[in-house]
């Protein structure tokens, strides 16, 4: 019995993994193939990887969109780190009556949909594009500004800082550190976990952001590479051997990003559910 609920296991495992892994084999196939092989379902290599990528290179800015996309991806997660993990260590480690009404209204946040604030968010970074031009509509800025303060990263840091030993912070009192001493001198080095944890996922976040880059981003020098591979698709008669290049180019970044820091991936997430 115990043979066979191995093996079911073992099964669904690797089908699980097959079509997991199926959508990334089909999309670099596609990329060495013509577009009418892509269209006819195709599922064999191709001949056709360097011209697919010339045709990419020569007619589109690619360099330009990966620049813009890793500009906002790297400036938004150095943010999102920096101010969730202080108010996730805030609202733990001091004592203030109102601090769980005021934690309890940053977690409803979460359930407003991005689309129903957008409009909004635009006429205040409109407004913002008077008076401070260089964070207003169509700079690089505007696009990742609004996703530096989520409730889930709070949330997360906040989960993780509950394991975090409270004798270390009363040390560091005691040797003369002043409370921002404590925080990166003992808090952040020892969290680096969750820290890691945290920064994978702002970075995915960041560099698949599309909705909001399409609303604040007008001139084409400051596209993203999803916007881009977005313009490519919507063309009369789109060649998907090029896309495919392109969607495959811009995976490169996250997959490595997960790749690197995947042990601390895990232990960052684990260490959010036993908080």
């Amino acid at each position: 019995m115990k043979k066979l609920k191995k093996t079911l296991i073992y099964l669904f495992l690797s089908i699980a993994t097959i079509i997991s892994i199926y959508p990334f084999f089909w999309m670099i196939v596609s990329m060495t193939n013509k577009s009418v092989d892509v269209t006819q379902g195709r599922q064999l290599p191709g001949t056709y990887l360097f011209e697919n990528l010339r045709k990419l290179f020569d007619q589109v800015d690619m360099v330009t969109a990966l620049t813009n996309s890793a500009i906002i991806a790297i400036l938004s997660t150095v943010f999102t780190l920096f101010i969730a993990s202080l108010a996730g260590y805030g609202f733990q480690m001091y004592r203030s009556k109102g601090k769980d009404i005021v934690f309890n209204i940053l977690l409803l946040s979460m359930m407003i949909p991005f689309a129903s604030i957008m409009i909004p968010l635009y006429r205040l970074f409109g407004r913002i594009s008077q008076t401070a031009p260089i964070i207003g509509i169509d700079t690089l800025a505007a696009a990742f500004l609004p996703t530096i303060t989520t409730a889930f990263f709070i949330f997360f840091f906040r989960q993780n800082t509950k394991m975090f030993p409270k004798d270390l912070i009363e040390a560091g009192r005691i040797d003369g550190l002043s409370e921002i001493g404590i925080f990166f001198r003992i808090f952040v080095p020892t969290m680096k976990t969750t820290y890691a944890a945290a920064a994978i996922i702002a970075f995915m976040n960041s560099w698949n952001n599309f909705l909001w880059p399409l609303v604040v981003l007008q001139s084409p020098s400051k596209q993203t590479i999803p916007l881009l591979i977005s313009n490519l698709g919507s063309s009369y008669s789109p060649d998907y051997g090029m896309i495919m290049s392109a969607i495959t180019i811009a995976t490169l970044p996250t997959a490595l990003v997960f790749f690197f820091m995947q042990k601390h991936f895990v232990a960052g997430m684990m260490g959010s559910v036993k908080g």
